[in-house]
């Protein structure tokens, strides 16, 4: 069910950010009094699964959900539709159209989904508000995760910059790391001021997903699961659990490091309640757990956005994410992080949507796909938005109008590459789900 979840969420958010994306070059296509021959959401080669035509353009569903396309009269694009480009130019064509015409219809895509992607954020903030983890309210610091530990932190090390820069929410941790030159981190452990080198060589492993840091807290008990052998043993919702058999567990993250060791086994767990130490016997199976969730301890903070507010706001969080999405391509072409290892296709864009269904983190999602979207396609690579718009640029600046034929060479030149990224990516995705089937 958890898989269905996240296949009909990709789907959804991929049809909405490809119907902004191509209304914003049929919009300005209409602004310019130009022919739309059809309108598609996903690709429909041999068949397509709905079509009707209004007026002049057919509006229609693909079958094959790799993007969508407006096919524009008189454009060499994706269809490498040579015969009407032999014919003499009308004046509704898009090769009929000045050089500025030309580059906002191409730009128009890139434009709309920035603006859904202002606009989602804004209506995230406004509604939900934007909750989030200071790094400052974490009062026993933090865990440190094999990353971190080989860098040099301990648990209960509380950071309080990289550099000279502090970052004020912790989820922003382990990016702000991977999309910036840190050279050392700043640290107070037990009382003092300690600085750390900043070990470069476990940004790959970041990048693969290790973890490095979480926080650290208390493991005072929240509430139980059902047939729980805490609960069974005679344990209460607030008791502190505090040790396993003779080892001292004073904080969760040593709960969990402790408990595997006592698979199948019958030991005595010590619980603080109200100050009072008590000692319950409980019976684990091949799957050792007490059965109980622990109470979040942390104080966290919630912005919270009128609707007029929320607008700058908006633009702001877009600008930071493009800004941040952006470095990433700064990693992507380093050998050294091996950021490349990491590139996925479809299976890695759905697996970042969660097993359930939130609206929240949907739309978090999709803004954040919608900017991606935007990003990528502006990218200078011909069969992109990017291609056409270096071309016209060039023409702007030479007042030299490439050729049709050099436009189709172009075109298929960029048809390659984006297949060969597409096969790269996906196939990175098989492997991956290869190798991990491979490890059970």
């Amino acid at each position: 069910m958890e898989i269905v979840i996240k296949i009909a969420q990709l789907l959804l958010s991929l049809s909405i950010l490809v119907i902004v994306h191509e209304f914003g070059h049929f919009f300005f296509a209409k602004l310019f009094k130009t022919r739309v021959e059809k309108f598609y959401l996903f690709f429909d080669p041999w068949f397509s699964l709905f079509k009707i035509k209004k007026g002049e353009t057919e509006y229609g569903i693909g079958w094959l959900p790799l993007g969508g396309y407006v096919k524009i009269a008189g454009m060499i694009d994706e269809s490498m539709d040579k015969e009407q480009m032999k014919l003499p130019a009308k004046p509704d064509e898009f090769r009929s159209k000045s050089a500025w015409q030309r580059l906002l219809i191409m730009i128009g895509g890139v434009l709309f989904n920035l603006i859904l992607a202002v606009l989602i954020y804004a209506a995230v903030l406004n509604i939900w508000g934007e909750e989030y983890l200071p790094v400052n309210n974490l009062e026993y610091g933090i865990v440190a995760e094999s990353t971190a530990i080989d860098m040099g932190l301990k648990d209960g090390d509380k950071i309080i910059s990289f550099d000279n820069t502090k970052v004020e929410k912790f989820s922003d941790i382990t990016a702000y790391i991977l999309l910036n030159d840190v050279n050392q981190i700043n640290i107070e452990r037990d009382g003092k001021l300690i600085s750390i080198p900043f070990d470069k060589n476990i940004i790959p492993r970041l990048i693969k997903g290790e973890k490095f840091v979480s926080p650290r807290m208390p493991f005072i008990i929240d509430k139980f699961v059902e047939n729980s052998a805490g609960k069974i043993a005679g344990m209460k919702p607030s008791d502190r659990v505090i040790g396993i058999d003779t080892i001292p567990t004073p904080f969760f993250s040593d709960f969990i490091k402790t408990i595997p060791n006592y698979k199948n086994k019958t030991t005595n767990i010590t619980v603080d309640r109200n100050g009072e130490k008590l000692t319950f016997e409980v019976k684990f199976n091949d799957i050792p757990k007490i059965g109980a969730y622990p109470k979040k301890v942390f104080t966290f903070e919630t912005k919270k956005y009128g609707f007029f507010a929320a607008f700058p706001a908006g633009i702001k969080k877009s600008i930071s994410v493009g800004k941040n999405y952006l470095k990433q391509f700064k990693l992507l072409f380093n050998p050294e992080t091996k950021a490349y290892e990491s590139v996925g296709g479809f299976i890695a864009i759905g697996n970042i949507f969660p097993g359930t269904w939130d609206w929240q983190s949907f739309w978090n999602l999709t803004g954040f796909l919608s900017i991606m979207l935007g990003i990528l396609n502006i990218l200078p690579i011909p069969a992109l938005d990017g291609g056409h718009v270096m071309f016209v640029l060039y023409e702007i600046i030479t007042r030299r109008k490439p050729s049709d034929k050099f436009m189709e060479y172009a075109q298929i030149v960029g048809i390659v590459l984006l297949l060969s990224l597409l096969i790269f990516a996906n196939g990175n995705d098989i492997y991956k789900q290869i190798m991990k089937f491979t490890n059970k």
